[in-house]
């Protein structure tokens, strides 16, 4: 794994705590938690090949509406 593809999971998965945090929801076990940032990196990548979009604005997109989806 690259060093930019290592800081893209970094940054989501720090996302993703805060947003459990933020929320007051159950922090899930580490190994989900890194699971889930490597495929929101890796539906990143996916789209923002599809669009032109840029992978940092589209990862912040998907934990959004993750978000949402939990009924925040």
């Amino acid at each position: 794994m690259g060093f930019i593809r290592r800081q893209e999971e970094r940054l989501a998965l720090r996302y993703l705590m805060w947003q459990h945090h933020r929320m007051n929801l159950p922090m899930p076990a580490p190994s989900k938690l890194q699971s889930q940032a490597s495929k929101i990196v890796d539906d990143a990548h996916r789209i923002a090949r599809e669009t032109g979009g840029t992978v940092i604005s589209i990862i912040k997109e998907m934990i959004d509406d993750l978000k949402k989806s939990r009924g925040a």
